[in-house]
């Protein structure tokens, strides 16, 4: 009789080789048993249950070092699909990919201002059926939905406790998702989700540890330390968008006063742009971040004196998370990330001028490498960890 415990260490190296397999691409059966340290029977054993289950198929032969060639193994990419969605302050964006993250379908809505939490909810569902008539094709179907969110997020029960920029409050959007579709849902902080798909696919791949800053319309952070999510005690941990650089100054929507993302968001964006150049309101009023980033990438001085002053102070904060971890590597993203090597230059210079930690070692200070997809990439990577288990987030 197989024991509990038995179960659970079958289904643990089971997963083991599943990610060996997801990391290193094609490998043989020897190669695995040498690279996660189980033994040859074992992983031939699990590599079997793998392909009945439809995960792991054979590529074909491999080259030989003498004697028999072996067969090459890789992840079945047709076994199910898998959606991640990004769930912005002003938009829902949606992606269907493969369990390698590879994305097959992809769209992009609009929310407005005026939109009531429940208008936010019917457009989410819209899209996801979408998605989901995509996905119908395949061995298992959709294998998951991850959703990243722009706030305070309970993972454990996929509960949004506080999305002020939403003003969204104790939301139980996991059930909502799962009621309506049947199918195993995953709620996560979109900076959260962010810092997983770079982690996984992106400008982290071969960091430790890592911090992702999302600075959007709002911003939050991801801490990624020694390959695992840093989650706090009580799965809350990240929130470094609400860490205090002024003392007196400008109220935020979380309730606090002088909120780091007060001086380093979209809003901020704008603020610069109008306030310290003094452009008429209504002509920033039609303006979109986009053409704020566009117009300083074309050399426009009052735009690219706003992006700047964004990266400087994007800098301040960075410079507090390099002291506070002494991590591997910073990576910025979402929108004001796309402000490029200008905001970058500035946040390096401040770092630079600023940080006691860099004195004595080279943090590396990198933009996103899944730019705007990191959110969406992240939240099918909150699936997919599932599915391969090792790391776990």
């Amino acid at each position: 009789m197989i024991t509990g415990d038995q179960l659970l260490v079958k289904q643990l190296n089971k997963s083991i080789v599943l990610n060996a397999i997801r990391k290193n691409g094609k490998v043989s059966r020897a190669g695995i048993s040498v690279k996660t340290g189980l033994n040859k029977s074992t992983v031939s054993s699990l590599v079997d249950e793998l392909m009945t289950d439809g995960f792991v198929i054979e590529e074909g032969p491999g080259a030989s070092r003498g004697g028999r060639k072996p067969i090459l193994l890789s992840i079945n990419n047709n076994v199910g699909h898998v959606i991640g969605v990004d769930l912005g302050v002003n938009y829902i964006f949606c992606i269907v990919t493969d369990p390698s993250a590879d994305i097959l379908w992809e769209k992009r809505i609009n929310t407005e201002k005026v939109d009531t939490k429940e208008k936010i909810i019917d457009k989410l569902v819209g899209l996801l059926e979408e998605a989901v008539s995509f996905s119908k094709n395949t061995l298992k179907g959709i294998l998951g939905i991850g959703i990243g969110v722009p706030g305070i997020v309970d993972y454990k029960n996929g509960t949004v406790l506080m999305a002020p920029n939403l003003k969204w409050y104790n939301l139980d959007l996991k059930s909502i998702i799962e009621k309506r579709f049947g199918i195993k849902t995953y709620i996560d902080n979109e900076a959260n989700a962010g810092a997983i798909g770079e982690k996984w696919f992106g400008a982290g791949e071969k960091e430790t540890n890592l911090v992702y800053v999302s600075a959007g319309i709002g911003v939050g952070t991801g801490i990624i330390i020694n390959n695992e999510l840093y989650r706090g005690s009580n799965g809350l941990a990240g929130e470094m968008g609400h860490m205090t650089i002024n003392f007196s100054d400008h109220d935020c929507s979380c309730g606090n006063i002088g909120c780091w993302e007060n001086y380093a968001s979209e809003k901020s964006l704008f603020n610069y742009y109008l306030n310290e150049f003094s452009h008429n309101s209504s002509d920033v009023l039609d303006l979109s971040v986009f053409d704020i980033i566009y117009n300083a990438k074309s050399n426009d001085q009052a735009s690219v004196k706003a992006l700047k002053e964004v990266g400087k102070n994007l800098g301040i904060g960075i410079v507090n998370i390099i002291n506070t971890f002494d991590t591997d590597k910073v990576i910025v993203g979402n929108t004001i990330s796309l402000g490029g090597e200008i905001v970058l230059e500035e946040i390096r210079r401040i770092v630079k001028k600023r940080c006691f930690i860099t004195r004595y070692s080279n943090i590396k200070i990198e933009l996103s490498k899944l730019g705007m997809y990191s959110c969406a990439i992240g939240a099918v990577s909150l699936v997919i960890s599932e599915l391969f288990a090792a790391p776990q987030f």
